[in-house]
């Protein structure tokens, strides 16, 4: 008879295992419910992303798209053909250091200079002097 007991202490009665398996299926039903509203909630979402497909909203995004990357190339091409006009346009005015030094030579600023002439009016100079001075006239295109 120890044994019977023993055995019929150990195993939950009904009533203990019924409220038990109440819980267990409230917190089933729960869970469902979350997961009930969270697939509602993302099926709203794709359906308002199939609107806006629907409607073209993405259409005009594409085409916005390509209008601006029609424009950057034309922007680019502008920038390469100033820069190419740059590159050929020459600096025509001189330091007024070099210009007066031209003028005691009797030498114009903006005419082309041949190097015998420069040579002649860059005699009493130091070399430092002179390379400063042959390099300006080369960069304002007036050295020939």
């Amino acid at each position: 008879m120890n044994q019977d007991t023993t055995t019929t202490t150990a195993t939950p009665d009904m009533p203990t295992l019924a409220g038990q398996m109440a819980q267990a299926t409230q917190s089933l039903a729960d869970a469902l419910k979350n997961l009930d509203g969270q697939f509602a909630s993302l099926h709203a979402k794709i359906d308002r992303i199939l609107a806006a497909v629907d409607d073209g909203d993405l259409q005009a995004s594409a085409k916005h798209d390509q209008d601006l990357r029609s424009k950057l190339a034309e922007l680019e091409t502008t920038n390469r053909n100033l820069k190419a006009q740059a590159d050929t346009a020459r600096r025509k005015t001189l330091s007024p250091m070099v210009s007066a030094l031209l003028a005691k030579e009797g030498v114009e600023g903006d005419a082309l200079i041949d190097k015998p002439v420069i040579e002649k009016a860059l005699a009493g100079l130091s070399i430092e002097q002179r390379i400063a001075v042959k390099s300006e006239l080369a960069r304002a295109g007036i050295l020939v």
